[in-house]
């Protein structure tokens, strides 16, 4: 099917020509704001709890806007397809920042964690809008330039984010991790109000916002919503949330997904299983990395967390050699060998275990995991627009991002409660176990990456 992009584009533009510079910057700037919003309040997180004696809550303000973020893709992806996706965007734009507002003057901790799953909610609004309007403002040719910068976006705050944020946490205050971002995302948000008017023309379909799907949403955001909190726990209660949770990812998941996803159909139900493997073999792995590095090998935090600042740079350089034209591969021989590329990363770092092994190695290898990601989620996210009619943008790239979430938050939870029950008895089968699990699903990620080709 033609887009807009198809139609004007001409063919020596790039996402940074007159056409398209507004427009990109001021996408790329809002993930960033996003990624950087996501990963300071990790860091500022404890002192806010202790400041507002919310202690008890706190599980609850990294939970919550996590199941939020769940409804919000699906009642966005719907959305997008039925309206066009700048509705949807200016709305999860407004939602974000009000959230972020709301936390920010947050009197008590009750008030803040409101705040948060308001702010979950834009952010999965206006992730998955963003997606759409990469699929109808831009061409195919550039769509994985785009991506990569999207990438990008996620990667560089993870290199300042928490450093700034302690350093704000610690000269000023807290409140200000909240309130900055909202000053930095209006511009952003406005600069890309003249590219996103190419896009109105989107054919009203007729349908329901609140079908369904997003009822299963819900269902599925109080799974992952248990999930989380369950893996904060100990004892009986740790598993019976545990439990439930699982269920009710593992019952209502597959309704919101691609037929097939499970299975590993070919196609787009391959790429948006592979979305999920991806973010749960990485994710899931790399948060016990620097715990073992300071524990087992007596590393500095410091010098920890030169490991992720490895694999940051070498996912950002992944991801922009992704972005160039006239790759000598196919997609399915990058997917493969990015996921064999994590695999081996996760391995690498996992031998580290061995105090005969030089951190270095670890260190390095990991990078080796950074290089898997930036080729694989640049690469995924051109397929699910590749594979979708223009009507079905939004509900694909919805599913694209709720395998990831879905995926990542089961993972964290199982992983880390498997952790936690081994390692009063065997630290070394602790990390095993942590590191093999998302080695195991990278596996099968490469058996994933063979099937995307419909």
């Amino acid at each position: 099917m033609t887009t807009i992009a198809e139609d004007t584009a001409p063919d020596t533009s790039g996402v940074l020509s007159p056409q398209y510079r507004a427009l990109t910057i001021g996408m790329v700037a809002l993930i960033t704001l996003v990624a950087f919003e996501a990963l300071a309040v990790t860091t500022a997180m404890p002192t806010v709890a202790q400041a507002l004696d919310g202690l008890s809550l706190y599980a609850l303000a990294f939970g919550g806007p996590l199941a939020s973020g769940v409804v919000a893709m699906v009642v966005s992806g719907t959305w997008s397809d039925l309206k066009g996706p700048t509705r949807p965007l200016w709305h999860g734009t407004a939602w974000f920042l009000a959230g972020l507002v709301i936390a920010g003057l947050a009197p008590t901790m009750g008030v803040l964690v409101a705040g948060r799953i308001i702010q979950g909610f834009g952010s999965g609004l206006l992730t998955v809008a963003l997606y759409v309007v990469v699929g109808q403002l831009y061409p195919a040719r550039l769509r994985s330039r785009i991506f990569a910068a999207f990438s990008t976006g996620w990667v560089v705050p993870s290199l300042v984010g928490p450093a700034i944020a302690g350093l704000v946490v610690e000269h000023t205050s807290w409140r200000l991790v909240f309130l900055a971002v909202p000053v930095m995302a209006i511009p952003a948000a406005l600069v890309m109000r003249p590219g996103l008017a190419r896009g109105r023309a989107h054919d009203v379909r007729p349908g329901k916002l609140w079908d369904k799907r997003a009822m299963w949403a819900v269902a599925a955001a109080v799974g992952v919503g248990l999930l989380h909190y369950g893996g904060q726990l100990r004892g009986v209660l740790q598993i019976v949330l545990l439990v439930a949770g699982l269920a009710g990812v593992v019952a209502f998941a597959p309704r919101l997904l691609p037929r097939g996803t499970f299975a590993f159909g070919r196609g787009l139900p391959s790429v948006v299983a592979l979305r999920g493997l991806v973010a749960a073999a990485g994710f899931g792995a790399e948060v016990f990395l620097p715990l073992m590095l300071t524990r087992e090998r007596g590393l500095s935090p410091a010098l920890a967390g030169l490991v992720l600042t490895v694999s940051a740079l070498s996912w950002t350089a992944a991801s922009w050699y992704r972005g160039r034209p006239n790759q000598p591969f196919s997609h399915t021989v990058f997917l493969q060998a990015g996921m064999i590329s994590i695999v081996l990363g996760i391995v690498t770092a996992a031998l580290t275990l061995d105090p005969h092994v030089p951190v270095v190695v670890g260190i390095l290898g990991w990078g080796l995991t950074g290089l898997g990601m930036g080729t694989v989620f640049p690469t995924v996210s051109v397929l699910v627009l590749e594979y979708s009619e223009i009507d079905e943008q939004g509900a694909n790239s919805s599913a694209l991002q709720l395998s990831d979430s879905l995926a990542t938050a089961t993972i964290l939870a199982v992983g880390g409660s498997l952790f936690a029950a081994v390692e009063p008895h065997s630290a070394i089968t602790a990390y095993l176990l942590a590191f093999g699990l998302p080695a195991m699903l990278a596996l099968i990620g490469v058996q994933a990456a063979r099937r995307t080709n419909p």
